[in-house]
Formats: C-alpha cells, sequence, structure tokens
C-alpha cells in the first residue's frame, strides 16, 4: 500500500524514541487515516520505524481514544 503524509507531529521520550502521530492518505485512491508509530533515532538521526497502526477519521473513534487516555492517566 502507498500513502502520502498529510501531517506530522512527534513526542520525544526517553533515550532516542519518538512517537509519531500522523494524518496520511492513501494513494491513489485518497482515503485518509490517523496513525500513530513507535520508532526510535538511529545514530546518524535518522528515524527509524518500529510498529504503528493506523485508523479512520471518525469523531466517534478520536473522541472514545482520547476519552480511554484520559481515563488511564488519571487518578
Amino acid at each position: 500500500m502507498e500513502y502520502e503524509t498529510i501531517s506530522s507531529e512527534y513526542v520525544d521520550y526517553g533515550n532516542n524514541k519518538f512517537i509519531e502521530v500522523s494524518r496520511k492518505r492513501v494513494l491513489p485512491d485518497g482515503a485518509e487515516f490517523l496513525n500513530l508509530s513507535k520508532g526510535y533515532y538511529a545514530p546518524n538521526g535518522e528515524k527509524r520505524y518500529q510498529k504503528a497502526f493506523g485508523f479512520p477519521i471518525e469523531e466517534p473513534i478520536i473522541k472514545s481514544l482520547i476519552e480511554k487516555l484520559q481515563n488511564i492517566i488519571s487518578p
């Protein structure tokens, strides 16, 4: 599957690790999805990806994900 990245944000953590939150478009049909990727920085500074998962850009899914994250981190 080919896709293009429309936009992305990075959260650095730990020693040379990052999480990428991105919006991507499948080529050639144009369907868009959100993607979360985990990776690390190689010694030369290049990003190396380890795992990722994508899901549809649908408000109920996104709201539920945010709610679940907030529930988990709140005491």
